[in-house]
């Protein structure tokens, strides 16, 4: 095979995609229904991580043994919950920062819901400011905000160590719809959004580039879904040293 992509019809790739959900894991009742109703609710609702991106964060998070977990960019909580599932067994503090009060009010209602208040917790603002609060590490960091924002948010993660030694940031949307490739990429793309992910592209891209020339990381891009980051701090035991270097 010459190529890490198949080149599906985008009926086939609906096929593809059906056919995977049905073969990994099934997600929890709780996240079907909450899919149903974010579905149904907001226009916007293919932000939302997919069901099988669902079985995939559960499958990474059970995997590592997530015992604290990072999420930028909450929506409606469907990835928050699955995080909260598949960290039962650790009883794994789930962090979760927010801006857009529809979707603040939104994530509330589904954790209220889901009883999940007890290791979930919401921080309403900027993501860019609600970091510089943090501290500790965590052992699986989610970008799935503003994509202008990726690359500052993750050189702060690196930068003050907020990433655990053993662990991952994963960064959702990395291809934009295919606009960070191509403004080519994608001709099924409505008009109305183009401009809109075009823009995205462009941050992306340089998003890419930063991540590539960042000696302190190993990254993998994967053509999975929307495009997939996967970042771990290479093995260097500079990299793992508290900030004060003690």
């Amino acid at each position: 095979m010459l190529s890490s992509v198949l080149s599906f019809t985008p009926e086939i790739s609906a096929q593809v995609s059906d056919y995977c959900t049905k073969k990994s894991n099934d997600v929890s009742p709780a996240s079907n229904e909450l899919w149903d109703w974010t579905c149904n609710r907001f226009e916007d609702a293919d932000k939302m991580s997919s069901p099988l991106q669902n079985a995939t964060m559960k499958f990474l998070a059970e995997f590592i043994g997530a015992r604290r977990v990072l999420e930028i960019g909450c929506y409606t909580g469907y990835s928050a919950l699955a995080w909260y599932e598949a960290t039962e067994k650790n009883k794994a503090e789930i962090i979760t920062l927010e801006l857009d009060p529809k979707m603040i009010a939104a994530s509330r209602e589904t954790f209220n819901k889901y009883n999940l208040n007890d290791r979930v917790k919401l921080i309403e603002g900027p993501a860019g400011e609600s970091l510089k609060k943090l501290t500790g590490q965590f052992d699986l960091i989610f970008v799935d905000a503003n994509k202008e924002g990726y690359e500052g948010y993750v050189k702060h993660i690196l930068d003050h160590k907020l990433l655990s030694p053993g662990g991952l940031i994963m960064c959702d949307n990395v291809f934009a719809r295919g606009m960070t490739i191509s403004t080519e990429a994608n001709p099924q793309l409505p008009a109305k959004v183009r401009p809109y992910w075009t823009e995205n592209g462009k941050a992306l891209r340089k998003f890419c580039d930063f991540c590539k020339d960042d000696e302190r990381v190993d990254v993998v891009l994967l053509p999975l879904f929307d495009g997939v980051t996967w970042i771990k701090w290479r093995e260097n035991k500079a990299n793992f040293l508290p900030l004060n270097g003690q």
